[in-house]
């Protein structure tokens, strides 16, 4: 059982549930998404900007802000809420996705990591131990446990030595970590085996943190797999603490990860997806690049009432992507976050009124609708 995590109602037709995550910077809602802030800003928003389209919670990375502009630094100018004036709840995934996503440009051992940075080809060794001093120092509310991520591709046997190494360094992590106030949360690892998944979730579970993740998901494997995997996990997580899914971000995804009971997600998707002219509505996805969008006056999404919608045509969100302005991916930004926050709005409201697995039916009629048309 967490002391900073309850279960505030619990959905009668399914697993959905309300929670409340209780931080240093405030209780976050549950379920939410947590727009995507690596280099200490979500690209395209200002702090303002998060706070106006209602972001509880955002994240930082620690391998990209252990390179630059380092974790020292951000300590001493106060810290990260202080560094990036944003007052609310920040987590800091541990960088073990960055560094394994290296490839090439880093070995693995029982150690830690060494790799070479991508900024300027410096050598390093991230340990469990360093993860959780650089998030100690950067001042996080919620920091992850150092954890390997294997590829899609890996068979049964590397998973399985995998998930035995990230074993031992949960534990390690959770040894090193002294930081009054800050919670800790393990991660379950063991690709789309359930075998290795369950045994994955007792022993993380056995070292005991303030919450539980699932790694290694979107990262190639079939929608099937994905939820398979969730199912599974969601069975056997405790169900007094909050659960994580790190890395999934479609709003279908969302939808089906609230379904199976999981409380909190994170996706560059609709940031970057914003910036390449993609934008999520209603009505389904937006290519706004599109000609047939030239003339069209009216607002991107007539159901949305976030600040482009009520202010700017399709026409003119158009115009200012294919002229490269940077208002266009403030706008595209800040639609699209506004658009997954108030899904998730919408959600909490569905879960209070015990309609949530109704509203999930819907939703995804409604997905699949728009997207024949």
């Amino acid at each position: 059982m967490s002391e900073t995590f309850s279960v505030v109602h619990s959905d009668t037709s399914c697993k959905a549930r309300l929670g409340s995550l209780k931080t240093l910077h405030g209780d976050v809602e549950t379920p939410i998404f947590m727009p995507v802030g690596t280099n200490a800003t979500v690209k395209a928003m200002t702090p303002e900007d998060l706070l106006a389209v209602h972001a509880q919670i955002i994240l930082a990375n620690t391998y990209h802000l252990y390179l630059r502009p380092g974790h020292r630094l951000v300590e001493k100018m106060g810290g990260l809420h202080r560094f990036m004036n944003w007052n609310r709840p920040i987590l800091t995934d541990s960088g073990g996705f960055q560094v394994f996503s290296l490839g090439e440009l880093r070995k693995i051992s029982e150690e830690g990591v060494k790799f070479q940075s991508h900024i300027d080809g410096s050598h390093h060794l991230l340990t469990p131990e360093l993860a959780v001093q650089i998030q100690e120092a950067l001042g996080a509310d919620v920091i992850m446990c150092f954890d390997e991520c294997p590829p899609a591709t890996a068979d049964y046997e590397y998973v399985r030595r995998s998930l035995e190494l990230t074993n031992r360094w949960a534990g390690r992590c959770k040894a090193a970590h002294t930081r009054d106030g800050q919670q800790l949360f393990g991660i379950i690892q063991g690709g789309m085996h359930y075998d290795l998944r369950a045994r994955s979730v007792h022993d993380i579970c056995s070292i005991g943190f303030d919450g539980y993740a699932l790694g290694g998901l979107s990262v190639g494997e079939e929608k099937e797999q994905m939820y398979g995997v969730m199912e599974c996990c969601s069975t056997l997580l405790p169900v007094g603490a909050p659960r994580y899914i790190m890395g999934i971000g479609s709003p279908e995804d969302l939808v089906e990860a609230v379904w199976h009971g999981y409380d909190m997600f994170d996706c560059v998707m609709p940031t970057r997806n914003a910036r390449n002219g993609m934008l999520f509505t209603s009505q389904g996805r937006v290519n706004i690049k599109s000609k047939i969008y030239e003339e069209d006056g009216g607002p991107l999404d007539p159901a949305c009432g976030c600040m482009v919608c009520k202010n700017y045509s399709r026409a003119y969100l158009r115009h200012l992507y294919r002229a490269g302005e940077i208002l266009a991916s403030q706008l595209n930004t800040y639609h699209n976050l506004y658009y997954y926050l108030d899904l998730m709005r919408r959600v909490r409201d569905a879960i209070a009124l015990n309609a949530f697995d109704e509203f999930r039916r819907n939703f995804t009629s409604t997905l699949v609708r728009n997207n024949a048309n």
